[in-house]
């Protein structure tokens, strides 16, 4: 039987504003199961990355109840979380996120050596080569074109082996080729793996991809 490796159920965000209160999630209900790819679309404004951030822990819900990997999230300390995801969840946002005084072989390794893992530059080095950088090892993010910084934030993310992938607009910057070789990327890594892939897209093409697609309006997900 497959595992579900993130549950949401009836999850809510609500902040603050000089309006009044502004409702960003509304009951949410959402299951991911082991290996399973789901692409999250929907307009500008829907709550998709507030949905990333709140299922992975990086902001907290106001209401609801969030599983991962069979551990409860909501009423975790940032450092039990962070225990949590560390080793067993990747993730590749829009804008690379990468360190730009290390190389790309140092910027993949930072998880690793977070989580105490032995060999992290032959890690990383075998993850590089797997999308296609081994010979940009040596390079830092200002020599690589977007697309290979994107090759080297998904490097990152699978470095660790992940249970799961977290990817938010992962090629929102990039050109049409270079966005449709990370997408197919990221989404044949994480089949190999094994991993579930939680992805939000504007790009209806890279939605097709996934196993299943979920579309967001107003805070909820309706189809």
């Amino acid at each position: 039987m497959t595992e579900t490796v993130l549950s949401l159920r009836d999850v809510a965000l609500t902040l603050p504003a000089a309006s009044g209160p502004v409702e960003i999630l509304r009951g949410v209900d959402l299951d991911v199961k082991e290996g399973e790819s789901v692409a999250i679309v929907g307009p500008s404004g829907a709550g998709k990355s507030s949905l990333i951030a709140v299922a992975a822990g990086l902001e907290r819900a106001t209401g609801g109840a969030i599983r991962m990997l069979d551990e409860t999230v909501e009423k975790r300390s940032e450092s039990a979380l962070a225990r949590l995801r560390r080793g067993r969840v990747g993730f590749v946002f829009q804008s690379f996120h990468l360190m730009p005084a290390m190389t790309a072989l140092e910027n993949v390794m930072i998880p690793l050596e977070l989580d105490g893992r032995k060999g992290a530059r032959a890690a990383a080095t075998e993850a590089l080569e797997a999308v296609g950088l081994g010979h940009r090892l040596s390079h830092y993010p200002g020599q690589l074109s977007g697309g290979e910084r994107q090759r080297v934030a998904v490097a990152r993310a699978l470095a660790v082996e992940p249970k799961i992938i977290f990817a938010d607009e992962p090629t929102g910057n990039l050109d049409g080729a270079a966005g449709g070789m990370v997408a197919e990327l990221l989404f044949s890594a994480a089949r190999d793996r094994g991993a579930a892939l939680i992805l939000v897209t504007h790009d209806r093409d890279v939605a097709a991809m996934a196993d299943r697609v979920e579309e967001m309006r107003d805070g909820r997900i309706v189809a």
